[in-house]
């Protein structure tokens, strides 16, 4: 499955953004799907992940009651809603594809989108 992630921006502290990872080639609705951030310097950072189907979400501490993960499976897309973007959210976002569910390990993803960047001035 390829995955493409789009919607980053500069935006100032406070904005929102929703960041969009559309699949393409196999379908994504087959896998548990990743959100995860890496800043300069820093290691990645998982974000969020989202299951199957969408019912269960899990989130960083840092940026639960902020952000949202969703996705439509018709639509072969996951979404990652930001709210009240802060400084120390910028960092380049990648969506993934695996199949466990939950989880934060990014070596249980298999497949990479190329990243959207995020940043976040105060």
């Amino acid at each position: 499955v390829q995955l493409q992630a789009f919607g980053g921006g500069s935006v100032q502290a406070g904005s929102s953004l929703r960041l969009s990872c559309a699949a393409s080639g196999r379908t994504s609705r087959g896998y548990d799907m990743g959100w995860f951030r890496q800043a300069p310097g820093k290691e990645r950072e998982f974000v969020a992940a989202i299951s199957l189907n969408g019912g269960n979400t899990w989130y960083l501490d840092s940026v639960k009651g902020r952000f949202t993960g969703s996705r439509d499976n018709a639509k072969n897309t996951v979404y990652l809603q930001m709210n009240s973007l802060k400084p120390e959210d910028t960092a380049v976002y990648y969506c993934a594809a695996g199949t466990l569910s939950g989880s934060r390990d990014y070596r249980q993803y298999a497949y990479w989108g190329q990243g959207t960047l995020v940043t976040v001035s105060s």
